[in-house]
């Protein structure tokens, strides 16, 4: 695929969604659907801070103030209707209240409907391949196959003794996260992508876009994403699908829609001519033979 450096030259304005080693919590990435996740995720977890706080406070309090050794006596009853029902109701109301907005979140996550792109991907033992099925009800008729990047696939052969460290775009470590043809998408579009395999079952996985969604032989699953800022966003195979699959990275570059448009018209220019070259040498050869 042929590729516009400039068109991809992106200043690192979104270095942070991605995940960093030892990061101690989620990013909030960069679709509607990842700041939800997000804001669900913290929801959650001070919901379980609250309950560990008074759980354990309690449990603190009673073993310094009844302890045997400040003379408490046992109390002789052996149960309390009303502490039942208590902490039997008082979970029940808590798990209501946070399945509300996760169930929301969830159907919110599987409508498609209203997209203005369809990007087809298909899982291989082990790369993706990516097709541009629709942009604003137009057939961009592109699509090409994404592989690990040479200089990851160079290092990671046993023996080559080359330092992972050293595979690098600029200031950020790629070993194994690096593609030679990534997808490339517009930002602040609907895109809704159909996901499939074509032997074993993949995973396709972009950790800033809030979900994730397995790629089944003989399957076609649905998930879609709007990207709000400009990037490049890195994500794996999440699905143990053979010896290399931790060598299928994704890489996904979020363009502004107007330099996406120019890169989509460069690369039917360059299928054109590549179609019309090939078009003009099937006769000479001919003519040779």
């Amino acid at each position: 695929m042929t590729t516009s450096l400039a068109a991809l030259s992106l200043a690192p304005v979104a270095a942070l969604a991605n995940p960093e080693p030892w990061q101690l919590n989620l990013t909030k990435g960069v679709t509607p659907t990842s700041e939800r996740v997000h804001t669900m995720h913290m929801i959650s977890l001070w919901v379980c801070v609250a309950i560990g706080v008074v759980v354990f406070g309690a449990m603190i309090y009673a073993m310094l103030r009844f302890r045997k050794s400040k003379g408490a006596v046992p109390a002789t009853w052996n149960h309390s209707t009303k502490l039942e029902v208590i902490w039997t109701v008082t979970p029940i109301v808590i798990l209501i209240v946070m399945a509300w907005p996760a169930t929301r979140l969830l159907v919110d996550m599987a409508q498609t409907d209203g997209s203005d792109m369809t990007v087809k991907i298909t899982g291989y033992q082990w790369k993706w391949r990516y097709e541009y099925v629709d942009y604003y009800e137009q057939n961009p008729d592109i699509g090409f196959m994404s592989t690990l990047h040479a200089d990851s696939n160079l290092v990671r052969q046993v023996g080559s003794g080359l330092d992972p460290k050293s595979v690098k775009v600029g200031n950020e470590s790629t070993y194994l996260l690096d593609v030679d043809n990534p997808l490339v998408l517009p930002v602040g579009v609907k895109v809704r992508f159909v996901i499939t395999a074509d032997d074993v079952i993949h995973s396709w996985w972009v950790p800033v876009l809030g979900w994730k969604q397995d790629a089944i032989p003989g399957m076609v699953t649905s998930a879609w994403a709007s990207i709000n800022q400009p990037g490049t966003y890195r994500g794996q195979c999440a699905e143990l699908c053979g010896k290399d699959h931790g060598f299928m990275p994704i890489v996904v570059k979020a363009l502004p829609k107007d330099e996406f448009e120019r890169w989509l018209a460069e690369q039917q220019a360059a299928k054109a001519a590549a179609s019309g070259t090939a078009q003009t040498a099937a006769p000479a050869s001919q003519t040779q033979g």
